[in-house]
């Protein structure tokens, strides 16, 4: 992880000492979703908007909040399984395993998202996917860091493309789009691109940090989906946004690039100066 220069601000410092803390979080995630990970015993759920739900959603959030009541007993926490507790400038974002029907068939591009948000600004982000064994994390002023195979830690960084034509996108799934009435703009978008693939949850926007692909754009989302997201896309030089630019977390869309296509994507999207 990181190190903060000895002349660094007390700020500074202690948002290094939550992000030791994230990091504390998902490797207690990690050993409760990797127990019951691929089990033909893993008891599913069908939750009250027919999504599914299983027992090691419930209990990977359970063992991160344990830790933060004990840990951070002051922040608030919102959480995708058990709602929102507390309510302060600080607020831990938690989706305890995204991509829960990867999850319960056994296919292991899943993820924990942790998060810490100060005003509802993302300062602190790890995404987690044990069963691929990686793990990305950032905290604003500290850059964005990933684990190689080896174990060893590396600075990543968005790709420097500049041509739209050159440019690799994940768009996640055909549904999304088609749902909000977009499904000609997809075609625009792949129309437009090198290469297009759906390839799904947290796991593109982490290839995009690296340098491997130039947008990610998704639907439907909450912030829970997003928050750990945005800091190491943002840390590692690329822009994050909603659909319509923003920066806002509540806007139900994510569009997340390598920063400098940011603007040409958006107006592609949005069929904007006259196209």
């Amino acid at each position: 992880m990181p190190r903060t220069d000895p002349s660094s601000p007390a700020d500074e410092d202690a948002l290094l000492d939550d992000l030791a803390l994230a990091l504390r979080l998902a490797d207690a995630a990690d050993a409760v979703a990797m127990a019951r990970f691929d089990r033909d015993d893993l008891r599913i759920d069908t939750k009250a908007d027919a999504s599914h739900v299983t027992e090691a959603d419930l209990a990977t959030e359970r063992a991160i909040r344990a830790i933060l009541d004990t840990e951070r007993p002051n922040d608030a926490v919102l959480g995708e399984e058990y709602g929102t507790t507390g309510d302060t400038s600080r607020r831990w974002v938690i989706d305890p395993i995204d991509g829960t029907h990867n999850y319960m068939r056994g296919i292991p591009v899943w993820a924990t998202l942790i998060a810490l948000t100060v005003d509802g600004v993302p300062q602190v982000g790890v995404v987690s996917q044990p069963a691929l064994g990686r793990r990305w994390w950032a905290a604003v002023g500290h850059g964005a860091w990933t684990t190689t195979a080896t174990g060893a830690e590396r600075r990543i960084h968005v790709s420097d493309v500049d041509d739209i034509a050159r440019a690799s996108v994940s768009f996640q799934s055909i549904e999304q789009w088609d749902d909000v009435d977009l499904l000609p703009t997809l075609t625009r978008l792949t129309r437009a691109v090198w290469r297009d693939r759906g390839y799904g949850d947290a796991l593109p926007y982490m290839w995009l940090a690296e340098g491997r692909l130039e947008l990610v754009a998704e639907f439907d989302v909450k912030e829970y989906d997003i928050a750990a997201i945005a800091p190491i896309v943002r840390e590692a030089g690329g822009r994050f946004s909603a659909f319509d630019g923003s920066d806002r977390l509540d806007a139900m869309s994510s569009l997340a690039t390598n920063g400098v296509l940011h603007e040409a994507f958006l107006d592609l999207l949005h069929e904007r100066n006259g196209s």
